[in-house]
């Protein structure tokens, strides 16, 4: 009986993607096609496509636009991560060293708070903080201090906000 259950599920189920009716392997249309590297052409690696990127002179230029961006950043976080206040006041305290640097220090300083930031995703796995990390090189490319200063009253709204 559980035997007759069990083969009416496998056949009610589509297949995967890339293989054969029975499941076999190169029996889809793509057929096992792959790139230089092993990885299938056009294939995301599962990575679903993020919100749109922070724009830094809107974010210069309104605070409400800050609110809104550090209101959606904390949305995301809640429903994507989990654990984050303590990297986050880490991360924070390391963007309030950044930003009181000497003038001519302050690039690098940012520079190496982007490395940090970049590490910290990866290790604790928090996806929702790649769009900060996207704005820290704008920020640090753009090399103004305005766009420092936004930078670290965003943090500051995004932690505030998630405690």
């Amino acid at each position: 009986m559980a035997q007759e259950t069990e083969q009416r599920n496998r056949e009610s189920r589509p297949p995967r993607e890339g293989r054969g009716p029975g499941g076999e392997r190169g029996g889809g249309e793509r057929g096992g096609e792959r790139g230089d590297r092993g990885d299938r052409r056009g294939f995301d690696r599962g990575r679903p496509e993020g919100p749109p990127e922070i724009d830094l002179d809107k974010l210069i230029q309104d605070s409400l636009y800050l609110d809104n961006q550090a209101h959606a950043v904390v949305s995301r976080m809640r429903d994507m991560d989990s654990g984050t206040k303590t990297q986050l006041r880490r991360l924070y305290s390391a963007v309030r060293r950044a930003v009181r640097a000497p003038e001519g220090e302050r690039q690098h300083e940012f520079v190496m708070l982007r490395a940090r930031l970049a590490y910290t995703i990866a290790r604790h796995g928090l996806r929702s903080l790649d769009q900060l990390e996207k704005l820290l090189l704008q920020v640090t490319r753009k090399n103004d201090s305005r766009g420092y200063e936004r930078f670290k009253d965003l943090f500051e709204a995004i932690v505030a906000y998630n405690e």
